[in-house]
């Protein structure tokens, strides 16, 4: 039988401390990494029930064993514990959690609020500014209370299909405010309908105004009370033989009632629902999220969970003990030598009445309650949410209360919903398949080029390989590149870029010596005190040269001459012929144009040129203009500029201008030019 693993009197002795109350505790390994994050109604029981047993080897068991330290935090209610524990999920990255990331936030459709200046009733719609009438837009960050978003939308493509559906029907403006003022005449969205022209005067000010409300109106959902409006103005129109109004309405009704018609047969008259399926296979999961919004089926999004497999054997725990077992085990002395020998000796007795337990919770259920809790944090949660599973109701409660949206969680549903949930079933079967399609095929790339290479086979997951890359335009903003790659896919948060200062413009090779020094010089430090690790490939993207730079570099440092390989390019510079060629001492190696070692030093010698030759450009355009823009000048409007452009040719020929030279261009006095020359250098 295994013996009970020994905790620290000290952390059980905080356990038995802790209060009955609602709350969020972490625990802590000896190397302070965050192993767990879970929230509990009653802080006391729940966490004790770590304690009490003993797991044997489970995964459970090998957290158990790990935690040295533990932090509680009490709150109010099981709303806050919700919110606190999955905004802690998201910042620790704990490593028995189940843990969603957003590869970036989601856009939005927004309407810019009007806004009219003072004394506007004296001024024709001509004369108005551009923020009097509202503009449809593209939206992706920050929200600013002032204006109107509708959203999210799960994919770019159905905002700009939205903004496409308005501007057919309502016919609102898409254009930037400088457009807006500085036009003397209707653009083409004018011309084929799209617009109404608000920018020359060919609409009032408050017929606009209800053109956007009813925009609004289609953005919710209440599209029937849009299209009952305008069929009683046509006919009162058509009563007053204002023939001409009546057909403008005519029109927006017939475009309105065949996206009403299209709406009809997509969504059974569901206005916002979130529907949730689960797919679980080989290890991994995929939650695919597909969106209603305002009545239209908007398409969906994948998301792939990090930790499923420890995580849903931690979840186990929850149904795993009687409440009742847990609370005799916190009948303990104050002292920590009774806290121990009680926590570790407490089990079932006779004296405990039998208490039923909860049915173990299916994975997907434990999958799509992680989804729904870290989720709904960032984003505006609908009020129907279509669950391929059952969802703890206690969840649904919390979560209605955190956001005060009234939300119902349905399982099994009926007619158009279950059409739905099955498309998105069908869709997370195939984002699944997908997905360990091409890990299947990034792990035997990764193989292969171990194998190749003779590197360790037996941990590929910890294959560390870091590339390096130098970009400059004739010397011009020199930066270096460290893309890396491990687990068996680029790490793009470990990116880094070096600026290259100090050599002698062009000179590849000091460029290399620079970033390698600058990379590995505290690096090489910290590996040699057991701190850090080194990588176990250094990817040069160069020949003997490069390579010789970079053995000279590591024998500055004292590190392992292994580790360096550059890729050379083959005859012709063609793709499929590179070499390898070692700083070691070792023969060139051609791996062969369909190696799949090959395609994967490929990949990596490819992302680490397209990141250096694009933070290279950034630089080269902000060393170009001086720091600043033309646009950002006071003084300087679209005509100015224009002349200033056209006169020296561009930003490069400003740049280069004297002020006295600048002053010659029509418009612009001495002061604006020597303002101008000053902006610019």
């Amino acid at each position: 039988m295994t013996q009970p693993h020994e905790f620290d009197p000290q952390l059980l002795s905080e356990v038995a401390a802790l209060p009955a109350m609602p709350g969020v505790y972490r625990y802590f390994d000896a190397e302070g990494g965050v192993l767990y994050v879970g929230k509990a109604r009653n802080l006391k029981k729940r966490v004790t029930s770590y304690f009490q047993k003993n797991h044997g080897g489970t995964r459970i068991g090998l957290m158990v064993t790990r935690i040295v330290r533990m932090e509680t935090t009490v709150v109010r209610s099981e709303a806050e514990a919700l919110l606190l524990e999955n905004n802690l999920i998201k910042t620790l990255n704990p490593r028995f959690n189940i843990l969603f990331r957003d590869d970036k936030s989601y856009p939005y459709l927004k309407l810019t609020a009007a806004q009219i200046p003072e004394r506007a009733t004296e001024k024709s719609a001509a004369q108005l500014p551009a923020t009097a009438f509202p503009r449809m837009a593209y939206y992706r960050g920050a929200i600013e209370k002032k204006h109107h978003y509708f959203g999210p939308y799960p994919s770019a493509w159905a905002v700009k299909e939205s903004i496409l559906l308005l501007q057919k029907v309502f016919r609102l403006r898409t254009c930037e405010d400088t457009v807006f003022n500085n036009r003397t005449r209707p653009c083409l969205l004018y011309q084929i309908k799209r617009c109404t022209a608000p920018c020359v005067g060919h609409i009032s000010a408050e017929q606009y105004a209800l053109d956007t409300a009813n925009a609004a109106r289609f953005l919710r959902g209440q599209t029937q009370d849009i299209v009952t409006d305008l069929e009683r103005k046509m006919q009162h129109h058509a009563e007053l033989l204002e023939f001409e109004q009546a057909a403008e309405l005519r029109n927006q009704i017939a475009a309105l009632s065949n996206i009403l018609h299209q709406q009809a047969m997509e969504t059974g008259g569901d206005k916002d629902v979130d529907i949730l399926a689960v797919k679980v296979h080989g290890g991994k999961a995929c939650v695919n999220l597909a969106m209603v919004r305002g009545g239209r089926h908007l398409g969906d999004r994948p998301y792939f969970p990090s930790h499923v497999q420890d995580a849903t054997d931690m979840a186990a725990l929850d149904v795993e003990l009687p409440e009742a077992i847990a609370a005799d085990a916190l009948e303990l002395d104050a002292s920590a030598e009774a806290t121990t020998e009680a926590i570790t000796d407490a089990a079932p007795s006779a004296a405990v009445k039998p208490v039923k337990l909860k049915a173990p919770k299916s994975v997907e259920s434990l999958i799509l309650e992680a989804f729904i809790a870290q989720h709904y944090i960032d984003v505006l949660v609908p009020p129907t949410l279509v669950c391929c599973a059952p969802v703890d109701k206690d969840l649904i409660r919390a979560l209605s209360a955190q956001t005060g949206v009234r939300i119902s969680a349905i399982h099994q549903p009926r007619e158009q919903r279950r059409i739905w949930l099955e498309m998105a079933q069908k869709n997370a079967d195939l984002q699944l398949a997908r997905l360990l399609a091409e890990q299947g095929s990034q792990q035997a790339r990764t193989r292969a080029l171990a194998e190749a290479l003779e590197l360790p086979t037996d941990k590929l997951d910890l294959l560390r390989i870091e590339c390096f890359d130098v970009s400059h335009t004739a010397g011009e903003a020199t930066q270096a590149s460290c893309v890396v790659f491990h687990d068996h896919k680029m790490q793009s948060a470990e990116y880094r870029r070096y600026n290259i200062d100090g050599i002698t413009p062009g000179d590849d090779y000091a460029a290399m010596r620079q970033v390698l020094l600058r990379r590995y010089t505290k690096l090489a430090e910290a590996a040699r005190n057991n701190e850090a690790k080194m990588p176990d490939l250094v990817l040069i993207d160069g020949g003997k040269g490069q390579v010789s730079m970079a053995r000279e570099v590591f024998e500055e440092l004292g590190l392992d001459l292994g580790l360096i390989a550059g890729v050379e390019k083959g005859e012709g510079r063609k793709v499929g012929l590179e070499e390898l060629v070692f700083a070691d001492g070792r023969e060139k190696v051609y791996l062969g144009r369909d190696s799949a070692a090959l395609m994967l030093i490929a990949q990596i010698r490819d992302e680490a040129h397209r990141f250096a030759i694009t933070g290279m450009r950034a630089r080269r355009a902000k060393v170009r203009v001086g720091g600043s823009k033309l646009e950002d000048i006071a003084g300087i409007g679209p005509k100015k500029r224009a002349n200033l452009l056209q006169r020296f040719g561009g930003i490069r020929g400003v740049t280069s201008a004297s002020a006295e030279d600048i002053a010659t261009v029509e418009g612009i006095s001495k002061e604006l030019s020597e303002e101008i020359y000053r902006a610019l250098h």
